[in-house]
This record gives structure tokens, sequence and C-alpha cells, in this order.
């Protein structure tokens, strides 16, 4: 389902379902007016589609003991067979990192990783990311504050 077949009633949808995934199939009925059994479809079938991927709770990072918030770009030595995917194989697996993307410019990725603290983000360099022999240089700026963080896509 493209975003442009996406219709006024699904776009409102979404919107809701961002703010709190947690409404009651009749109060999102309510807030895009139309009736619960429609809306309760409408949410199948994008789900089904997969533009609903899951519904999760957001936690707040440093009320679990995760203080430090970390940008890492990392870049790979180019001539290393198969860097890519050990690298890609990593990341799927460590639940420090929270984020990663492959990107243009100096770097081949930025990983957000999350840490209890400077010490504990040095051990997961150091038994993680810099054990890997296709990984050339990471560097590292460390979150001050969050001067804004959304998790809900600009849809309607």
């Amino acid at each position: 389902m493209e975003t442009n077949a996406l219709d006024r009633a699904s776009l409102q949808i979404l919107e809701a379902l961002q703010a709190d995934a947690r409404l009651s199939t009749q109060a999102l009925a309510d807030r895009v007016g139309l009736s619960a059994t429609p809306v309760w479809r409408r949410v199948k079938e994008l789900e089904d589609r997969g533009v609903i991927r899951r519904q999760v709770a957001l936690v707040d990072r440093e009320k679990v003991g995760l203080s430090i918030c970390v940008l890492a770009h990392v870049s790979l030595v180019r001539h290393n067979e198969g860097a890519v995917e050990q690298f890609e194989r990593l990341v799927g697996t460590r639940r420090e990192i929270i984020e990663c993307h492959a990107i243009t410019g100096e770097a081949d990725y930025v990983i957000k990783v999350v840490a209890a603290d400077m010490k504990a983000y040095d051990l997961f360099l150091q038994q993680h990311i810099f054990k890997l022999p296709g990984v050339a240089s990471v560097r590292s700026n460390v979150v001050l504050r969050e001067v804004k963080y959304e998790t809900a896509l600009p849809v309607g």
C-alpha cells in the first residue's frame, strides 16, 4: 500500500494510533468519525499490508538505567571480504544498538547505541565492534540531551 493510496480516514487512523496505540476500536472510530467495524477492518488491512508493522511501548531509557546514548559513525574496510555482512549480522544481534543506518559520506553506517555509562559503552566497543576485522574506524558522538525525539511519522 503506497502512501498516496491511503485515504483520509486511513491516514487519520495512523495518526491516532501513532499517538496512542492502546486506543480501543470504538475510541479510534470516534476520533476518525466512522463506526467501529469499518475502523477495525481498516486497521486489520493496514496491518496485513505492512503499513502498521507492530505496536510497542516507548520506554524512558534513563529510567531503566541506560543513561548514555551515542551516535557512532562506523567505517568499514572496503577490501575486506564479507565486512558488510559481518557488521550487519552483529548489528542484528546486539540489543545495545537500537538503530542502524547505512549512510553516504565519510562513514558507512551510523548506529545509535544505548548503555548504562561510558564504561559500558567502551566495553561494548572493545568486545564487539572493534573485534570485527572489517571495521576500519568508529567515531562516537555522545548525545548531551535529546532536543526532539519522535517516533510518529508525519502521515497526515
